[in-house]
């Protein structure tokens, strides 16, 4: 495993992809609202990016058709925006990674549409939620996998399923770097320990039923088995000698 430490420009530069990202995810939530579709989302977080100077990291990523995930209810991630069009009661998670100055950041969220369920708004809360319990351990001296531990149980202790099959990662001048960041428990193993310097997309993926997912047939949608909703959030985080830096909050 080839765990990158950044240095004080690298930080700086992912900053700057981070603030973007952060924007372009505030822009997409003022404009989410029944009868919008996925792909008119798609369209504003594209012109947003590039009115940055900045180029979305997951447009043509592995041949990825958008700009943004855009997954809808029982999908989970990796959702191709599309004609369909928003209605009342959706929940939505949109993930934007953007790339600026040799370096990328990556975030998520998931957004209700007009009027949700009392479940579905726990879910979005506990998904949220879990990624700040997470955070807690996201500090010199600890190890990765106390961040994935605290994850797990929070969502378990909530009575949601966290996803086993995906997972957060590294990140800066790659989308995708080592290490991977599990969401949950790795039995008898700590993972690496956490230095100044790591950059770590950490990204609870929550189900509010079972755990199990699949791929659709377009490649790329991951929905869940049973058809229950689900949650995805994200930030990106440099770990610092003192609180972590989330740079897309």
């Amino acid at each position: 495993m080839a765990i990158t430490i950044k240095n004080k420009e690298h930080i700086r530069r992912m900053k700057e992809a981070g603030r973007i990202n952060k924007e372009a995810l505030d822009l997409l939530e003022s404009h989410i609202a029944p009868g919008i579709t996925t792909k008119e989302l798609d369209k504003i977080a594209f012109d947003f990016i590039k009115s940055n100077d900045a180029t979305p990291s997951f447009k043509g990523y592995g041949g990825f058709p958008a700009t943004i995930c855009a997954s809808i209810n029982n999908q989970l991630i990796h959702g191709i925006p599309s004609d369909v069009v928003l209605k009342d009661g959706d929940i939505i998670s949109i993930d934007i990674g953007t790339y600026k100055d040799g370096f990328h950041a990556d975030a998520a969220r998931t957004f209700a549409v007009g009027e949700i369920s009392n479940e579905a708004k726990k879910l979005i809360e506990v998904t949220k939620q879990a990624f700040f319990e997470g955070i807690k351990f996201a500090k010199v001296g600890y190890y990765l996998y106390d961040i994935s531990s605290a994850i797990q149980n929070y969502v378990e202790n909530n009575g949601f399923s966290i996803v086993t099959d995906y997972v957060g990662h590294g990140i800066g001048k790659n989308l995708h770097e080592d290490p991977q960041v599990p969401n949950y428990r790795v039995p008898g193993r700590k993972g690496p320990k956490l230095i100044s310097g790591m950059a770590l997309a950490i990204e609870p993926m929550v189900n509010a039923g079972a755990k199990d997912v699949k791929v659709l047939k377009d490649g790329w949608s991951v929905v869940t088995k049973d058809g229950s909703l689900c949650a995805h959030y994200e930030n990106t985080v440099i770990i610092t000698e003192e609180q972590p830096d989330i740079i897309t909050l």
